[in-house]
């Protein structure tokens, strides 16, 4: 007598045979989605779409089976494809919470085809958890120390990425903060800010004249009607600036005013950011050519009491002022736009009001200083040019703050550690 099928495997059958509805199987028993993705490959109804859905659970069983049976999931960048060499990227991960599961199972898809940099923040006490299927180096505070030794320059909260960046041998750097998982497109798809990060770095920058049609080198654009055909050859990208949906990056007063603010709007852009213009960089989502402009990322600021959040920290708004100042000087370009990741809450804004009010009145003094600063001709490299700019800090702003002389000695202490790590 022929056994009847369960009202489980009624259930699964069905499930394949509509799983073109579903927008979301993370809430299934492992089990289950294990038994479902076997049942989609027997039926042959295995499509992108679908596997970009067993992939999103993050769940190990259905991600080892998926690599055992090296069933290759295609990402497809916005713009025109380049060929992206895994060996000239590594992924910078700043530790700030010692559980790392959830947070690199999210990224598996894109993070694990790169080498990644996990540095610790010195001060965290637990040990990492991090899951299999990366491949990884991870650095501590004794690692720091044995590299550094005693330095001015200090790698504690998200100033640890810093030290990722000091000891990375490749070309590109990309660095995403460990409170952000991958965001989605309008259409639905994982956006994937490796490749985006590295086909804006490829691609030239147009910094000298504005194209009103964004980055003409995107897929669909081009030069607008009146741009100078001198130009358009552009210069080398060595700075890109990725954005985040859900929390916008305000500074805490804003913060505190509008608790409920989030950024929901998807921009489907990018642009070069015009020669002598400032922008605010954030260490979140960011990329650049570690060759072209690595020194002139500083970990200098030290805000006196700051705390370990965002919204308490200006070290990387002075490091971004410092790189794109020397970028102008280099004729290097700097792009703001694609790509998105998706960014969870952290910290208290009121509390960190307390701790970032003084970095909110210096800014007043340091936009105009780096609107000012000009390079001589024989500074031709980035540490040359970071050197010269801690001399002009000591001059100009030491006398504002004694932080200011204490950021132009972490500059020149950079650049020694920069020169010294490189050379061993």
């Amino acid at each position: 007598m022929r056994t009847p099928p369960t009202l489980l495997s009624l259930t699964i059958d069905s499930a394949v045979i509509n799983l073109s509805d579903f927008s979301d199987l993370s809430v299934i028993p492992d089990h289950i989605l294990l038994d479902l993705f076997l049942r989609i490959l027997r039926a042959g109804k295995l499509t992108e779409k679908v596997l970009r859905l067993f992939i999103a659970t993050g769940k190990d069983e259905v991600l080892s089976l998926v690599q055992a049976l090296n069933i290759q999931h295609i990402l497809t960048p916005v713009l025109p494809t380049i060929t992206i060499n895994e060996n000239e990227v590594d992924i910078v991960i700043g530790a700030l919470h010692s559980d790392l599961k959830s947070f690199l199972n999210e990224w598996k898809p894109i993070f694990s085809r790169f080498h990644l940099i996990i540095v610790k923040d010195p001060d965290l006490k637990e040990e990492l958890q991090i899951p299999a299927g990366f491949s990884a180096d991870v650095y501590t505070k004794s690692d720091i120390e044995r590299v550094v030794g005693s330095s001015a320059v200090l790698f504690s909260g998200y100033s640890c990425r810093y030290f990722g960046f000091l000891v990375s041998r490749k070309k590109y750097v990309v660095c995403v903060d460990d409170d952000c998982v991958p965001a989605k497109d309008t259409a639905g798809n994982m956006v994937d800010p490796v490749a985006q990060h590295v086909v804006n770095l490829k691609t030239p920058a147009t910094p000298f004249f504005f194209n009103t049609l964004y980055d003409p080198f995107c897929k669909g654009a081009d030069f607008v009607r009146g741009y100078p055909f001198s130009l358009r050859t552009g210069v080398d990208c060595a700075l890109s600036c990725g954005l985040w949906l859900n929390l916008a990056d305000l500074d805490a007063p804003t913060q505190a005013l509008k608790p409920k603010e989030r950024n929901t709007r998807y921009v489907d852009a990018v642009l070069t950011v015009p020669v002598r213009s400032m922008l605010p960089v954030s260490g979140i989502n960011i990329a650049f050519n570690r060759e072209a402009i690595g020194p002139a990322l500083v970990p200098a600021l030290k805000l006196a009491g700051e705390g370990k959040f965002r919204w308490e920290t200006v070290e990387d708004i002075w490091s971004g002022m410092c790189v794109k100042v020397i970028c102008d000087h280099l004729s290097l370009g700097v792009k703001s736009g694609l790509p998105y990741v998706w960014r969870t809450e952290r910290g208290n804004a009121i509390e960190s009001l307390k701790k970032e009010w003084e970095g909110v009145k210096l800014m007043e003094e340091v936009v105009p200083f780096f609107q000012s600063v000009r390079f001589s001709q024989s500074a031709t490299t980035a540490e040359a040019c970071v050197l010269e700019m801690a001399k002009t800090v000591k001059e100009k702003l030491g006398k504002v703050d004694p932080m200011f002389s204490r950021a132009a000695e972490a500059m020149e202490e950079w650049v020694k550690l920069w020169k010294s790590v490189g050379s061993s």
